[in-house]
């Protein structure tokens, strides 16, 4: 049945009805990436720094291994590309749809959360000392809190320490990859191919990798990075989940609609039919689901029960049929018995005339 219908949802015939559909959540899209802007442009709490905290605040400032603009390359575009090619391979545009718009959302949701929580916990940095106080001259004011003689954008994003951005992000996008390819590999079907999982793990040791670069470059504290990691992957879980069903997923494919047609034409046709028993047959076979989007499955199910439909249908057409056909040869029969009849008294009585009856 897969194999049928592969194919047959381009994008050329069916992405514009998909993007139709989906338009209220492309325009939450945007409304996520302007609320993430404004985060970026809010000033975080300035938590109070005092001096006995600052023994904990005077790693050195370096620059990120992972440069920012390279996040969304590896967390978004990647993704993308690998998407791409799984729909030439199979051209169903709503696992390409859904794919990008979940991962899209995923990302964007991860951002808010995380840049919301920046601003609203203001932990500093590992460098923070080098950040408030370049030349390495520390001060403080009457209460003992830090007072901050260096750029201020460099001071405003030493408040940026909790969660991970970069972390979250990596996860986040490399999460929701992770789960995608897991479910077209099928990884979990249950036959004990461990090599998939190597595939499977593969995203999400890279985004472990970058969290760890973090700790490094002495730009976030463990917690950071552990908080970053888990609020990016469960985020990225509930996104796959709203167009996907689970990798493992397997279901039953006995649906009532199928079964309701093919007892009607039971009836219509009373008796029992081989045509339906193999339908029957092929409708109670198990479907592996987690390899597609859950609306394709929906349009799967739409074309199997319309398909019943004509069927059913076109039965019902050629009993009527069959029926006619029937009512015409009685009649024909009846006509003949009748002119048969008529002949036979007509010579009767032209007998009794003759003999003088």
């Amino acid at each position: 049945m897969r194999e049928v219908q592969l194919g047959s949802h381009t994008i050329k015939s069916h992405g514009v009805t998909v993007a139709r559909t989906h338009m209220h959540d492309w325009l939450i899209l945007l409304l996520l990436v302007l609320i993430w802007i404004g985060l970026l442009i809010m000033n975080p709490f300035y938590r109070f720094v005092g001096k006995d905290m600052m023994e904990d605040l005077k790693y050195p400032l370096k620059s990120n291994t992972v440069p920012v603009w390279a996040v969304p390359m590896y967390a978004v575009v990647l993704p993308t590309v690998i998407f791409i090619i799984v729909y030439i391979r199979r051209r169903d545009v709503y696992d390409l749809h859904h794919a990008i718009l979940g991962l899209l959302f995923s990302v964007l949701v991860t951002a808010v959360i995380t840049d919301a929580i920046k601003n609203a916990v203001g932990r500093p940095r590992p460098d923070f000392f080098w950040r408030c106080f370049p030349d390495g001259k520390d001060e403080y004011d009457k209460w003992g809190n830090v007072i901050c003689h260096g750029v201020k954008s460099v001071i405003k994003e030493g408040h940026k320490s909790f969660p991970s951005g970069h972390t979250s992000w990596s996860f986040a996008g490399l999460g929701f990859l992770s789960l995608y390819l897991s479910g077209k590999i099928q990884a979990f079907d249950r036959r004990g191919h461990v090599a998939k999982l190597c595939i499977v793990f593969l995203p999400l040791l890279v985004a472990a990798l970058v969290g760890i670069s973090r700790v490094d470059d002495y730009w976030h504290h463990w917690q950071d990075v552990f908080a970053g990691g888990l609020l990016g992957l469960v985020v990225a879980t509930f996104c796959y989940l709203q167009f996907f069903p689970p990798p493992y997923h397997t279901e039953w494919q006995i649906k009532y609609i199928y079964l309701c047609l093919l007892f009607f034409a039971l009836l219509l046709e009373m008796c029992c039919c081989m045509f339906c028993l193999d339908e029957l047959a092929d409708l109670t076979k198990p479907v592996e689901q987690g390899w597609g989007p859950y609306a394709y499955f929906r349009v799967l199910e739409e074309s199997v029960a319309n398909t019943q439909a004509n069927n059913v249908a076109s039965r019902q057409d050629a009993m009527t049929g069959e029926v006619q056909i029937g009512n015409h040869e009685e009649e024909r029969t009846d006509n003949g018995f009748m002119g048969l009849h008529l002949a036979r008294s007509a010579s009767s009585t032209m007998e009794d005339i003759e003999s003088g009856k």
